[in-house]
């Protein structure tokens, strides 16, 4: 008995020194992670604006706000229509040149590094550079398109408010599409090549081979892919910020440039933290769902 419990003693000391290996990491975590979010919710509950610094309980106010702000109803529209878009679209784009890069090819591992690069650089960045590469007198974009056109041609791609969202589209797609195309090239590699080659001999078409073989394979990666993605997409500011700064008007506010405004140019702070809380318990809510819908498939 005196052994066993020796034992068991400095096993209880072993596993609560490993408690305080990790003790000071957690501590860490929680300080940046978790005392900001506690903060914002207090704040939320607060009333604190240009004019009034009140710490006091307020209630609900600011989240019954929420309900009938028509201006964040309308940038929430904008980020869920935009994601809409833009994320289909960097799907078939990643996957079509995984595709095109699956077989061994000349300079293989260059032409990959090449297409990386927009990734590796700052949204507020790309942002600037696009914004220059729209410029109505300047920019290559209207030059180019004149050349083709044969006069003279003067879009105000970053003014007009039918030409904004594409512009904005074409950024966001050129630099994100390479992220989606590293992460289905690695699992497009994975894919089990004698199966596929049994289908080509069975003469199953593209489709059926795609549905049957190729989707199930890269579905698990895909499906971190996408919700990666789908939430940056969501919090998407840099790149508006950057090009139209939510404008003309309101035309290309998203949710996260409203909330900006409200805190940064409005100095409504209270009401920016129940917009951000809104954020949180919306995205928290989809990654909830997007893990239960791929426990239910397995």
């Amino acid at each position: 008995m005196s052994q066993s419990s020796s034992i068991g003693r400095a096993l209880d000391e072993q596993r609560a020194f490993k408690y305080l290996l990790v003790a000071p990491a957690v501590f860490v975590i929680l300080l940046i992670g978790l005392y900001p979010f506690v903060k914002l919710i207090l704040t939320s509950f607060q009333n604190i604006t240009m004019f009034e610094d009140d710490h006091s309980f307020n209630g609900f106010v600011h989240y019954a706000r929420l309900f009938g702000d028509e201006r964040l109803w309308e940038s929430l529209l904008h980020t869920v229509a935009f994601t809409a878009v833009a994320l289909p679209i960097e799907i078939l784009l990643g996957y079509l040149l995984a595709l095109l890069f699956l077989d061994p090819m000349p300079l293989k591992r260059l032409f990959v590094a090449v297409i990386l690069l927009p990734t590796v650089i700052s949204p507020i960045v790309a942002g600037s550079t696009w914004r220059l590469m729209f410029d109505h007198r300047f920019g290559p974009v209207n030059q180019i398109i004149a050349f083709l056109a044969g006069g003279e041609v003067k879009l105000l791609w970053t003014v007009d408010p039918f030409l904004v969202w594409p512009a904005i589209l074409v950024a966001e797609v050129w630099q994100w599409t390479p992220f989606m195309f590293l992460i289905l090239l690695a699992a497009l590699s994975n894919v089990d090549r004698e199966q596929l080659e049994a289908a080509q001999i069975d003469g199953a078409s593209w489709l059926m081979t795609f549905r049957k073989i190729v989707l199930p394979a890269i579905a698990p990666v895909l499906f971190v892919a996408v919700l990666i993605r789908a939430l940056d997409l969501f919090r998407l500011f840099d790149v508006i910020w950057t090009m139209t700064g939510g404008g003309p008007g309101t035309r290309t506010e998203t949710i996260s440039v409203y909330a900006y405004q409200m805190a940064f140019r409005e100095f409504d702070i209270s009401y920016s933290s129940a917009i951000a809380f809104l954020v949180i318990f919306a995205l928290t809510a989809l990654v909830i769902f997007a893990l239960r819908r791929v426990e239910i498939a397995r």
